[in-house]
């Protein structure tokens, strides 16, 4: 009888630890391409600190309010909105897809400007070194 109330003891406190918890949808809620792209910019801001000199340094929480300012929105709406929207972590989940695809675009487009921009610096140095030895 002390085994059984033990098992059905640890069986509730297991089952209470669960949480199904979907917040009260806020009445000021981020909608979710908005929601987007302020993650995406989030992200971005978040790895530049990493890339920061120690002149930067002062700066490093000022990140985030220039992503608030830009999308006019406060940090008591994001979290409020971003708590909601984690709240649902499949729904969350595929946000998060977004951002990655979003992300790895700007990687991708970057790339070609930064391989066209590296490829006509060395096309006209080429072509300097090629008047000069036609010049010589």
């Amino acid at each position: 009888m002390m085994k059984r109330s033990l098992y059905t003891l640890v069986f509730l406190v297991l089952l209470s630890c669960t949480s199904n918890t979907i917040y009260k949808k806020p009445d000021d809620l981020i909608p979710k391409d908005s929601m987007v792209m302020i993650l995406k910019d989030l992200y971005i801001a978040n790895s530049a600190r990493n890339h920061k000199t120690c002149k930067e340094q002062k700066y490093e929480d000022a990140y985030a309010h220039f992503i608030y300012e830009k999308y006019k929105i406060d940090t008591i709406r994001f979290s409020s909105s971003n708590r909601y929207y984690t709240s649902d972590l499949w729904a969350y989940k595929e946000m998060l897809g977004q951002v990655k695809k979003e992300l790895d675009t700007l990687i991708k487009q970057k790339q070609k400007e930064y391989k066209l921009s590296d490829n006509s610096e060395f096309e006209d140095s080429e072509e300097k070194e090629l008047e000069k030895l036609d010049n010589n």
